[in-house]
């Protein structure tokens, strides 16, 4: 459930914090940064549905041969949900826009979308280095994701552990990793790892950045 991508010859690289369903937000900050669909990557941290306005068509980026993301716990609430499970505690966590949409899309939609997002990518970047992504929290050793146990899984996707004790430790064996998941005011790091979620759903700002700018802030 780890995938790696070779390095963009062609092109810029960038990453964005969690959508929660706003589109439109993204659409304006890509057009501003003049991102090019057929040469340039946008690589998401997972959460790209719930609270917001638009999660449909979120999950819809997924059909774009230039939009990647991880998998989020709100999309694992929604699949979970919609095959009977934890239905109530995705209600209370953002899910109701599902109730103004045909639930059969949803869940053709939500399951082509979820199918296709691994729990971590890592991507090379220039000078042979190696960015990853995931969810929520990564693990001390970027190596136990090769050995994909369920505690680490429910750890890439729902753990705040290293934010909420401020633990600067480098994950070993990556130059940089990226997260989202615990809402920040701006992006920060702790050791190697970036925090770059700041609560687009609420605060209207929403991060996206070049992957080579958060090695330049090691």
């Amino acid at each position: 459930m780890i995938e790696r991508m070779a390095l963009n010859t062609e092109g810029k690289d960038y990453v964005v914090g969690d959508l929660h369903g706003e589109y439109d937000r993204l659409m304006s900050a890509l057009e501003a940064l003049e991102f090019n669909t057929v040469v340039d990557r946008l690589f998401a941290v997972g959460d790209l549905i719930d609270r917001g306005p638009s999660s449909m068509q979120c999950l819809a980026l997924m059909d774009n041969p230039w939009f990647f993301s991880v998998r989020g716990n709100h999309e694992a609430m929604a699949v979970n949900a919609l095959k009977g499970r934890m239905w109530n505690n995705w209600q209370e966590n953002g899910g109701r826009w599902v109730l103004k949409e045909n639930p059969p899309d949803v869940s053709r939609v939500l399951n082509q979308a979820w199918q296709a997002m691994p729990l971590a990518y890592e991507i090379e970047v220039s000078g042979g280095r190696r960015v990853g992504i995931v969810h929520a929290n990564p693990p001390a050793r970027w190596s136990e994701l090769d050995d994909m146990t369920e505690e680490v899984e429910t750890r890439l996707l729902w753990s705040r552990r290293r934010h909420k004790t401020g633990d600067t430790t480098p994950v070993e064996g990556i130059d940089a990793v990226i997260v989202g998941h615990t809402v920040v005011g701006s992006p920060m790091m702790l050791g190697n790892v970036r925090y770059i979620d700041t609560g687009a759903y609420h605060t209207r700002r929403l991060t996206v950045e070049p992957l080579d700018q958060v090695l330049a802030c090691l």
